[in-house]
């Protein structure tokens, strides 16, 4: 069997051509029925004030429903490790979507970030000149891109891309050159240091199909700040540097007054030659700095000897390198580029703390991005020989949908575009966290990650309860570290007046022994300023509990069911014991079942659930089910029997009052109950996840009969089948009642997928999702942008979400499939 060469484009993955037009375009700005709007009035009314002070305040808004973002059908696989900050990448060659401030996106098109190409023949007369990517841009007019869009082939498998230009000929000119940009990011699972970095490799493969020799120049140019109005404010400088086998330039400058430095940097070795530029306008039409050198000589002009750095710079500036290669005729060379951002401390706006990036503890806080570019150049191979053996059984996997093998890497984008933040321990964390050696951030620190890019609250944990299977299976020190703060939140009280917008109520920030919903928001002090929700009071909420025990449930047994990690659930289960005892005295009814309290108050936060639900006594029954299960390994027998006496009342009261021989009730109430629910098996799906199929919780017979009946109403009935599984349907159509009734959970779709092919419906399951993800990316281009919710036509909601990270658990219900087969 011959070896496959994993630097060429995969079978597999978002492919384009660039000249592909996107059949339908959608919005955010859906408006509800007339019934839901005046249900929700008090509420909007509350919303609309909230708005405004915080605009007034310079506050940032949680959750914006006034300008939401516009979908813009333009992105491909972003640049960037995972915590340290991340650059978005249209398929069109774009540098787009800056998410340096941490946690804050900026959906800014920078024109000056960009590749310039120059081709020459043997006699150095310039054949072809153009900017790489083909979007119009407003300034630097004096070169514009001349490459026709059907002659570029775009392929985006997460966390590499594709990017492939025939240059053979160009109005009647043979040109003769092949491109292709291979791009890399250090997205690798398991691996606790690479993931970690602030950088991504340009590998350019330069191909001659020609008889003539040609000589090549690839130009990488980049300005300071992330394209808003705020680079100006700042000094910026550059500096050339030549380090080991590199060659590039450093760009200094400040993002919201913290210190940032770019670096652009190309390998060296005997075929290439590399020239640099340290300042170019970006504002002015490039001629004199860029294009004039770069048509006439290939490369850039040389600065004076005495030259190797600029003085400040009190406005926007950017700076560039190239590299020249010659090309025999019928050859191949190769040129390696690669782009640093190194800004290794970071602030919040209200500045209690400064947190340093987990990558500075292996290249330190002080002029370690030469450090990183030299990593990165010499060691991207092996991050490629990672990633791919990380990928090759799913794509090697005949029984799997062609769909599927690059929707589940591609999804895995949000781990690092989601805002994620990974932090080092402060001093005092140090100290406090030594006496316990097990604590996993002793040695991977903090990680924390968006709800979504417009829904800025960090490890929103009703939303990760979904999103997690993708750390769990990929980086799962990551997740036991953001567990283990779950866990210390649990306990914390902040007592400071907090107004909810549902009610007008003032509340307490955060209760002592409640989970919390997050870990705060990066417009105030997260990690330490917790609960930044601000819509319910979330120390009632029917879910988060049974959640928090489920993921302790899974995270240990998840891996390896018949050898759980033992000192995870010790640290675990005090809390998890606290938090249950909780429900059982002050939430649960004679039948040992937790009721809704006829608010929303569970993660479906616009969708309200009175009495016993399917969703929550579902999740109830299996947390119940799992503490049984960690007590008796933990050898605490009266434990085990308190909860299993209580599982054992209450399931049959659950089957009593919910199920109705085809599906569960959505809940006890008189107007909605007979809802089929897409999410109605949600603790069922996870128990199967963690190894464990508990049909002591869940009948085999009415699972499967609940599945059949969710796909036959909320799938097939809804869009011919085509956009996924709406969350709501009565007698076969949508149920209207509420605004979240009536959309179609990307992440939810993902996990009832999953939880059908944990029962052998593996078709139903596979076309559940597979026609969601092929509307998504074939007739909307939301690619690396996957939204909340969709509606059956024209809307979508909260782009660029966390919770669709659950189609991991798809992949772990195949594997546990498969290997029971």
């Amino acid at each position: 069997m011959s070896k496959v060469n994993h630097t060429l484009p995969p079978k597999y993955g978002l492919k384009l051509s660039l000249d592909y037009v996107y059949p339908e375009k959608r919005t955010q700005n859906y408006t509800p029925s007339l019934r839901v709007i005046w249900n929700m009035l008090p509420l909007i009314l509350r919303y609309l004030l909230y708005y405004i002070k915080s605009k007034w305040k310079g506050h940032k808004v949680v959750m914006d429903y006034i300008s939401p973002r516009k979908p813009e059908q333009i992105y491909g696989v972003p640049i960037g490790g995972i915590g340290c900050g991340t650059i978005g990448r249209g398929y069109k060659g774009q540098f787009c979507r800056f998410q340096l401030k941490p946690g804050i996106y900026e959906w800014n098109t920078v024109d000056a970030d960009d590749f310039l190409v120059v081709i020459k023949d043997e006699n150095g007369f310039t054949l072809f000149e153009s900017w790489i990517s083909t979007y119009q841009k407003r300034s630097l007019s004096s070169c514009i891109s001349k490459i026709p869009e059907y002659k570029i082939k775009y392929t985006g498998l997460y966390p590499r891309s594709w990017t492939e230009y025939d240059l053979t000929e160009f109005n009647g000119i043979s040109v003769g050159i092949k491109l292709t940009c291979r791009q890399i990011s250090p997205v690798i699972p398991h691996n606790y240091k690479d993931s970690a970095l602030p950088c991504a490799v340009f590998v350019w493969t330069v191909e001659n199909v020609c008889s003539s020799d040609r000589t090549v120049t690839i130009a990488f140019t980049f300005k300071n700040g992330t394209g808003s109005k705020d680079d100006k404010k700042s000094a910026c400088s550059s500096k050339l540097f030549s380090y080991e086998n590199t060659e590039g330039v450093i760009l200094y400058h400040m993002i919201n007054k913290m210190p940032c430095a770019y670096a652009l940097a190309a390998k060296t070795n005997k075929d290439v030659s590399i020239s640099k530029c340290l300042y170019f306008d970006p504002k002015s039409n490039g001629f004199d700095d860029l294009w004039f050198p770069l048509h006439e000589n290939g490369e850039f002009d040389k600065p004076k000897k005495s030259t190797y750095a600029t003085g400040n710079v009190y406005n926007e500036m950017g700076c560039g390198i190239a590299a020249k290669i010659r090309v025999p005729a019928n050859q191949i060379k190769e040129i390696d580029m690669s782009l640093v951002w190194d800004m290794p401390t970071i602030s919040f706006p209200n500045h209690e703390k400064t947190y340093d990036k987990f990558y500075t503890e292996q290249f330190g806080k002080e002029n370690a991005i030469l450090k990183i570019v030299d990593h990165a150049l010499n060691n991207y191979t092996i991050w490629e020989d990672s990633i791919y053996n990380w990928q090759k059984d799913v794509l090697e996997d005949s029984k799997l949908p062609d769909w599927y093998k690059g929707a589940l890497f591609n999804e895995t984008y949000f781990v690092s575009d989601g805002g994620s933040l990974w932090l080092c321990l402060n001093d005092e964390e140090k100290k406090r966290l030594a006496s316990n050696d097990n604590d996993p951030r002793n040695t991977y620190g903090h990680f924390a990650y968006l709800e979504g890019q417009e829904y800025i609250m960090y490890n929103s944990y009703d939303v990760h309860f979904y999103a997690s299977h993708a750390l769990h299976k990929n980086w799962p020190m990551l997740q036991k570290c953001l567990q283990y703060d779950l866990r210390d939140f649990i306990s914390l009280e902040i007592n400071e007046p907090f107004k909810v917008l549902y009610n007008g109520k003032l509340v307490e920030r955060k209760y002592p022994n409640t989970v919390p919903h997050d870990a705060g928001s990066p417009g105030e002090e997260p990690l330490t300023l917790i609960n930044a929700y601000p819509i319910h009071d979330v120390s009632h909420w029917r879910d988060l509990n049974s959640k928090f025990i489920l993921q302790t449930f899974r995270d240990a047994y998840g891996s390896s069911p018949d050898k759980p990690d033992l000192q995870y659930l010790e640290d675990m289960y005090s809390t998890c014991y606290t938090i249950i005892q909780k429900c059982i005295k002050n939430e649960i009814n004679e039948n040992g079942l937790i009721e809704n309290g006829g608010i929303p108050d569970q993660t479906y936060d616009s969708w309200t659930m009175s009495g016993v639900s399917a969703y929550c006594g579902g999740l109830w029954l299996c947390a119940l089910k799992g503490m049984s299960v960690m007590a008796t390994q933990l050898g605490k027998e009266k434990d085990a029997k308190l909860f299993q006496s209580i599982l054992s009342k209450a399931q049959p009261a659950f089957e009593k009052k919910l199920w109705n021989g085809k599906y569960y009730n959505f809940d006890c109430s008189e107007s909605q109950s007979k809802s089929v629910m897409a999410d109605q098996l949600c603790g069922h799906w996870y128990l199967g996840c963690s190894g464990l199929k508990a049909y002591d919780v869940y009948p085999k017979d009415n699972v499967k009969t609940a599945l059949k009946t969710i796909y036959k109403n909320n799938v097939q009935l809804f869009c011919d089948g085509n956009m996924g599984a709406v969350n709501g349907t009565i007698d076969g159509k949508v149920d209207g009642s509420s605004v979240q009734s009536v959309e179609v959970w990307t992440g939810v779709t993902y996990a009832l997928a999953a939880t059908m092919i944990l029962e052998g419906m593996v078709e139903e399951g596979f076309k559940t999702a597979g026609g969601m993800y092929n509307s998504m990316t074939k007739k909307f281009g939301m690619a690396f942008d996957t939204p909340e919710a969709l509606y059956g036509e024209k809307y979508v909601r909260a782009v660029a979400y966390m919770r669709p990270l659950s189609i991991w658990s798809m992949q772990t219900a195949w594997e546990i499939l498969s290997n029971n087969r």
